[in-house]
């Protein structure tokens, strides 16, 4: 049966349940861990906490992902939009289980703001997507944008021995590209430039948040 078609307390009790899961479930990969059989450096404890701190940045941007687009798909106007957001929502979950293995690896922990982060990134894709499917596409193509600058920038910042964290990283921004490349095919349009200065700062309180707690 077509999701659509469920009455509307239906579908947020659903959407209830699918952020109950992401936030409390242990997150599990349809696709094998870029780095499952490579030697766990050896890295000091200085370097374990610097890879942690942005292990756990990224996994809380996960986190958001997973929300986003959520939001999105809740209110997308085409059913081939909806199945293409899910698509790529299932594939960022494998960046959420990805990242949770490594900070379990690295002796760290989740953010303790996921719940603040999960809750506004629904809202803002609900809101994108009220706009339409071309400007929903296009919230995705610039996330994707500033998603990619900044896994580059934690690439830069990693201890150079943290190699097993770093294949993590190349593999998400891969991902990250594939997303980024399939909204403009589909006819994302691009964003107002103060909707682009929101989105960063949005983007620099979360990263920044995150990285503390």
């Amino acid at each position: 049966m077509d999701p659509r078609n469920f009455r509307p307390a239906d579908r947020i009790i659903g959407e209830i349940s699918k952020a109950i899961n992401v936030l409390a479930a242990p997150a599990r990969s349809a696709r094998e861990y870029p780095c499952g059989r490579d030697e766990e450096p050896g890295l000091s404890d200085a370097e374990k906490s610097a890879s942690a701190r942005l292990m756990r940045v990224n996994h809380a941007g996960e986190i958001a992902a997973q929300a986003l687009y959520q939001g999105q798909a809740f209110w997308a106007r085409k059913p081939q939009i909806a199945a293409e957001l899910k698509t790529a929502g299932a594939e960022e979950m494998d960046h959420v289980a990805w990242c949770e293995r490594r900070l379990s690896e690295l002796g760290g922990r989740k953010s303790l703001l996921n719940p603040l982060w999960y809750a506004g990134s629904f809202a803002i894709g609900a809101f994108a997507a009220a706009f339409g499917d071309p400007t929903s596409l296009g919230f995705i193509i610039e996330t994707e944008k500033q998603v990619e600058a900044h896994l580059h920038g934690h690439l830069a910042s990693l201890p150079p021995a943290d190699f097993r964290t770093r294949k993590i990283i190349e593999a998400m921004n891969a991902d990250e590209v594939a997303h980024g490349i399939k909204a403009t095919e589909m006819g994302g349009r691009p964003l107002p430039g103060f909707v682009v200065l929101a989105m960063k700062f949005t983007s620099r309180l979360m990263t920044r948040g995150s990285f503390w707690l």
